[in-house]
């Protein structure tokens, strides 16, 4: 048997969103899609629980979330590296836990990666807007009236009295390296950019500025230039690679706008959207060119590993 109850947010850290999957189809109406930066650690932690892979969980960068549970529970933390505890005793990640009435669960500072996950079974109940829990800031919507977490929120819950326990094994764990290659499919505009200037933008590395955040990564390194400074506003895509005036690049992410103007020369595969979302500054970067076919592929690869790797939990 279940009942509604809640957890109380102690203390919210440094930013702490609710999230699901994402708002889609909403984009004439200037919404973005929002949703989790790193995909992969958030469907991992609800496929922990067990949940629904659209289940609303918060997306804590840096670290400093407490909670305290109000009701029996389960939940499941992923994504960057930092230190768990319940009640002042280590927990582990990427593992189902069980929660009792009372208990306090304190997320430590991050150690490698930005954003950590934190599932509760059944997800958290969430009242969606435009057909989304997923909150956006720049926008007001999503999460609790548009905003992020603060200390004194309660967050609804269902009381779960039983739940499998999983543990996800260590090489499937996400991993944290100083240097990345982006994957890019490049577009109609990449004809923009001579062949000297693509070549310097696929040869030279760029390091990830403090200047990034949710809505897109601005890089530095060798400058590239476009013939055409600007064209006419269109619709962006996740993971477009924006050159502006002073030739760095910005890979544009899940809270981008939703129209811009400045020359793209492709898009970053999501699976890599996801890497360079959890890197922080100073992290350097690589981009190399693939196909649309080759990218399909990657994708569908990284379909069958997720259900291979969901279909062999190791029990707790």
């Amino acid at each position: 048997m279940s009942s509604m109850s809640n957890f109380t947010v102690l203390s919210a850290g440094i930013l702490s969103l609710l999230q699901d999957r994402g708002r889609f189809g909403q984009s004439e109406l200037g919404l973005t899609n929002g949703g989790p930066v790193d995909a992969y650690s958030a469907d991992i932690a609800n496929a922990l629980l067990d949940n629904d892979s659209n289940a609303t969980l918060i997306e804590c960068s840096v670290g400093g979330l407490q909670l305290q549970a109000n009701c029996a529970s389960y939940i499941a933390i992923t994504g960057a590296e930092l230190s768990v505890s319940i009640n002042g005793q280590d927990a582990p990640m990427w593992t189902t836990l069980a929660i009792s009435a009372g208990d306090i669960i304190e997320l430590g500072m991050v150690t490698a990666g930005l954003r950590a996950y934190v599932a509760v079974a059944q997800g958290f109940n969430v009242q969606p807007q435009f057909t989304s829990t997923a909150t956006v800031l720049r926008e007001k919507v999503g999460g609790l009236n548009g905003d992020k977490l603060q200390a004194g929120d309660t967050l609804a819950v269902t009381s779960v009295s039983s739940c499998m326990k999983r543990s996800l094994a260590t090489e499937h764990r996400r991993k944290f390296n100083n240097t990345l290659t982006l994957r890019l499919i490049e577009g109609y505009q990449a004809k923009q950019f001579i062949a000297t200037e693509r070549q310097r933008f696929y040869l030279h590395p760029y390091t990830v500025t403090p200047q990034s955040d949710r809505m897109g990564y601005k890089l530095k390194g060798s400058a590239i230039q476009c013939q055409q400074q600007s064209l006419l506003s269109e619709g962006i895509c996740y993971g477009a690679v924006q050159i502006p005036p002073d030739g760095q690049p910005i890979v544009l992410l899940n809270d981008r706008q939703t129209l811009g103007g400045y020359p793209k020369i492709g898009s970053v595969l999501s699976l890599d959207c996801a890497l360079l979302a959890q890197a922080s500054p100073g992290t350097q970067v690589y981009f190399t060119p693939i196909s649309i076919e080759q990218a399909h592929n990657a994708l569908c690869l990284a379909d069958v590993y997720f259900k291979s790797i969901t279909q062999q939990w190791t029990l707790s």
